[in-house]
């Protein structure tokens, strides 16, 4: 099976035919590229296959998911073609290779962080966790997309008080929203702006942990 998507792979040290292994699934901000995100989670690999995607449209000095039409207001149907692919690389990486289907993963940022909570949503039980950095849920997908449950969904939603590029009441909203659904949330904000600072990065690796433990 052909891959829908480019992405950089990082496998489990040593892996047993007859074993599955847990799995994330990683996607980068606008502009950047499927190396932005490894650093983040150097403490998964030899644990997990960790899959790093590349958006599949070009935006210089590197690539994107989708397109915006203005403040917070992304192109639907690119939009939604860049959920499609990436349910679709989901599904092939499934397929592929040994993955344990009870604990799937998404982390993304900015732009990563808006596919990965829509996915959650689109995917509902599917995924056992969602790190969602500096992000936004957008309108459209509130309003008309398939809200599958999210019972059994725990998130890490974090976001800069200081950030200038996704407003803070955003990741506020985030959190009240999925709570609202019924989903296990932990919600954390840092003296920062649109970036992940090092205390981020711990928080949200203890909790992937911890979950992963559930």
């Amino acid at each position: 099976m052909i891959s829908p998507m480019v992405y950089e792979l990082r496998q489990p040290n040593q892996i047993d035919p007859n074993k599955t292994y847990p799995a994330i699934f990683l996607m980068h901000g606008i502009g950047s590229n499927e190396q932005n995100m490894l650093p983040l989670v150097k403490e998964l690999e030899g644990q997990f296959y960790i899959f790093s995607i590349r958006g599949h449209l070009p935006q210089p000095p590197g690539f994107a998911f989708f397109t915006i039409q203005g403040y917070g207001k992304p192109h639907r149907e690119v939009f939604d073609e860049g959920i499609n692919k990436l349910a679709s690389f989901i599904d092939y990486a499934c397929q592929e290779y040994l993955l344990d289907l009870n604990n799937l993963f998404l982390l993304g940022f900015s732009q990563g962080a808006i596919l990965s909570m829509t996915l959650g949503l689109n995917l509902g039980d599917r995924i056992k966790g969602i790190v969602a950095l500096s992000g936004y849920i957008p309108g459209f997908v509130k309003e008309e997309y398939e809200i599958k449950p999210v019972n059994n969904l725990s998130l890490f939603i974090s976001h800069g008080e200081m950030d200038q590029v996704l407003p803070f009441e955003w990741g506020v909203a985030n959190n009240e929203y999925f709570r609202e659904l019924g989903a296990n949330v932990t919600f954390k904000t840092y003296q920062e702006g649109h970036s992940v600072s090092p205390q981020n990065q711990q928080d949200f690796m203890k909790w992937l942990f911890e979950i992963l433990e559930q």
